[in-house]
């Protein structure tokens, strides 16, 4: 039944789903800052360092994408690359250019929480039951 590639265990499941609601929130809060992108030429320098970080994310989900063996993890993983994308294209070029980019972030982290929700779910808790002799 388990042929995750990525997601073996309850444990790294649990990892994923924490990491996709804090970047969740993060990109909630994306919301309240609007950004006018690197191409304008009017960007502060961290703009660039956000460029780099996301990048290096989306880089690394869309490898983890291509590692993925069941088409849930795969999805899981495309969502989460999606979404670092649509971060990567709004810093780079900007709210008034690609007004959508910010919307469609926050609906693939969406998603990818409820997936990841699933697979969470999908593995067996463990319970440690001791019998107790009367």
């Amino acid at each position: 039944m388990n042929d995750f590639g990525i997601l073996t265990n309850r444990k790294r499941a649990l990892i994923a789903l924490i990491h996709s609601l804090v970047f969740l929130g993060i990109a909630l809060h994306g919301f309240a800052a609007p950004k006018h992108g690197i191409v304008r030429g009017s960007a502060p320098p961290s703009d660039f360092v956000v460029v780099m970080i996301y990048i290096t994310v989306a880089s690394i989900l869309a490898w983890l994408v291509t590692l993925s063996r069941c088409v849930s993890e795969r999805l899981y993983f495309a969502l989460c690359a999606s979404s670092a994308t649509f971060g990567l294209v709004r810093t780079a070029f900007g709210d008034a250019a690609l007004p959508a980019a910010q919307y469609l972030r926050v609906l693939m982290l969406t998603s990818a929480v409820i997936l990841g929700l699933w697979i969470f779910r999908s593995f067996p808790r463990l319970v440690s039951e001791t019998v107790v002799s009367e």
